[in-house]
């Protein structure tokens, strides 16, 4: 291809614009992968175990364990989710050269559950305390799991749609 003095002509430009946004277009794909089925399985049992283990920490009285193994019993999963979700994240790297991202996920769906779902997870603690039901308990953690699978789904789907 010829070029104007050094300059590229309008159609190499154009061509390597849309080789550019060819490959911006399949790194936001690959980087909205979902994450490997292990963790989807850990950050689904973590979310339905946070509520239940909270509450025994919020609790007036002691319900079914003693105030200090509840704190031991949340300080160790939520410890155990952070290991595994830096592994999860390691390996991701390491297989695909990209980060796990969710910032390529529409906000419009993000930005609820970011918001939504711990104050599910925290505040059914709070309304544990106050009522003295473990209902709520129960029900934030079913809430929190089905959150966990349905945003799952719609990260497979996103993927399968962008690949």
């Amino acid at each position: 291809m010829e070029t104007n003095g050094g300059r590229p002509t309008p159609e190499q430009a154009r061509s390597a614009l849309a080789e550019a946004e060819q490959i911006q277009a399949s790194a936001a794909a690959l980087s909205a992968t979902p994450w490997p089925n292990w963790f989807f399985a850990t950050l689904t049992l973590y979310i339905a175990a946070f509520p239940i283990a909270y509450g025994g920490v919020m609790a007036d009285e002691e319900w079914l364990l003693p105030g200090p193994a509840w704190v031991g019993i949340t300080l160790a999963i939520t410890a155990l989710y952070l290991a595994l979700f830096a592994v999860a994240a390691k390996t991701w790297r390491e297989k695909t050269g990209v980060a796990l991202r969710l910032d390529v996920l529409p906000k419009r769906a993000v930005v609820p559950l970011a918001v939504g779902l711990p104050s599910v997870l925290v505040g059914s603690a709070f309304v544990f305390r106050l009522t003295g039901s473990p209902v709520w308990l129960f029900a934030a953690s079913l809430i929190g799991a089905a959150a966990s699978v349905g945003f799952h789904l719609a990260f497979v789907r996103l993927h399968r749609a962008s690949a």
